[in-house]
């Protein structure tokens, strides 16, 4: 049996791409802190040869991983795509891998909401989906938007819960 659905239509706030670059660029400024300490232990203590490669090696990815944070926010958020109605959760997410979820409602065992500093600082939140098998998040909404979707997979789940 095929199942016909049309694609999920609503998308994130524009807000989560600024959300996404700073998230990005403190984990890339963390991670070249740690590189350029390993580098200056290996200069200062004379590690072996193939260390100081391996350093090289990493510090290579490293650039290229952050030439990718650049771009990869504006990517995910030109992909993501969601939707909610009484018999499925619709995700649809992916630069290149594009993955398509369907989740049936009669699955859904709970349902919250989340927000971390900076999605706070943005007014944004994160609406978290547990399933018995597996989970599922749908980043960066405006919190009212969350908490209506929220009440509203609650609703069709029949799924109580208490406001985060």
């Amino acid at each position: 049996m095929y199942l016909e659905t049309e694609g999920p239509q609503k998308r994130l706030s524009r807000d989560a791409v600024k959300v996404w670059f700073i998230s990005g660029t403190i984990e890339n400024v963390i991670g070249f802190i740690v590189l350029g300490i390993l580098f200056y232990l290996d200069y200062r203590f004379s590690w072996k040869e193939w260390i100081g490669w391996i350093l090289i090696g990493i510090a290579i990815i490293s650039v290229l991983a952050f030439v990718w944070s650049i771009f990869s926010p504006v990517l995910l958020y030109k992909s993501w795509r969601y939707d909610a109605d009484e018999e499925f959760l619709q995700l649809k997410s992916g630069v290149l891998n594009e993955q398509h979820q369907l989740v049936p409602m009669t699955k859904i065992q709970s349902v919250a909401i989340k927000q971390g500093p900076l999605l706070r600082k943005y007014g944004l939140c994160t609406v978290h989906i547990q399933t018995m098998g597996s989970s599922h998040s749908i980043p960066a909404l405006p919190k009212e938007e969350a908490i209506e979707l929220r009440n509203q997979i609650a609703q069709f789940a029949k799924i109580k819960e208490q406001e985060s």
